[in-house]
């Protein structure tokens, strides 16, 4: 498996202490530091690009965090599509990657690329692919329906990154192939349980998994046993636990 290490050297770019301290992704690129931010969010930062994931929440989320370069974004309800915190973050040279029901929703649609599910597109070298995030059964009156959001593979230098955005454990995220990192939902009752979870995670096999966007009507999934359904069936898998509420233990 490949280093993917906690970096104490990197902390020093994100310098709020609540925040988790980054991990760092080694790639043929360079390293890839991974810094969790809120529930959806995250930031990925090489050492030339920062790509801002669903940021939300107040400006102190993200202060000493560099300027977005990129921002993906995959769906339009407020914990992914924050639209006070997307204005913050933007700035006026940010290329922003979203679905098209999110896109209907921003003003100024400068710099703006949509994707549908199954369509890419490349920003300065890095990959995006947008993946299908849907309710099972579908049904029109889920609460997230295929073709409206966007999960994403984004690919920097050799390694594949998965962000599952909201859905459930669909057949287009067990037929993942090559994955080095995945970020999976797992709060009822919007996306799955941590079993199904667990078992779509066991499917497509990424090197790394961490569990995020675990808060739900019924409070927090129990990632723990998430970690512990993983491994007990794939010692190749690893699951790593962050902080992705600020102030609660893990």
């Amino acid at each position: 498996m490949f280093a993917l290490a906690l970096s104490l050297a990197a902390s020093t770019a994100f310098s709020q202490p609540q925040r988790a301290t980054p991990d760092v992704l080694q790639t043929s690129a360079g390293p890839v530091s991974i810094q969790p931010i809120v529930h959806a969010s995250l930031v990925l930062a090489t050492e030339s690009k920062t790509i801002y994931i669903d940021p939300s929440g107040p400006a102190a989320n993200y202060t000493g965090v560099k300027p977005a370069d990129l921002i993906l974004i995959t769906d339009i309800h407020g914990d992914h599509f924050d639209s006070a915190a997307f204005v913050r973050v933007r700035t006026s040279t940010s290329v922003v990657i979203v679905p098209q029901v999110v896109a209907d929703k921003i003003a100024d649609k400068s710099n703006i690329v949509v994707l549908h599910n199954g369509e890419s597109n490349t920003v300065d070298g890095i990959s995006i692919n947008a993946i299908p995030m849907y309710n099972l059964p579908e049904s029109a009156t889920s609460m997230h329906t295929k073709g409206r959001g966007n999960g994403y593979v984004i690919t920097i230098g050799d390694k594949k990154i998965y962000i599952s955005g909201d859905t459930q454990g669909i057949p287009e995220m067990r037929k993942l192939k090559g994955i080095d990192v995945a970020f999976v939902c797992m709060n009822l009752p919007y996306t799955m349980d941590v079993k199904e979870a667990a078992d779509a995670v066991l499917a497509f096999k990424p090197a790394v998994v961490y569990p995020y966007h675990y808060r739900g009507k019924g409070g927090f999934s129990d990632v723990n046993q998430f970690k512990q359904l993983v491994e007990a069936k794939s010692k190749k898998i690893e699951v790593r636990l962050r902080e992705w509420y600020p102030g609660r233990d893990l």
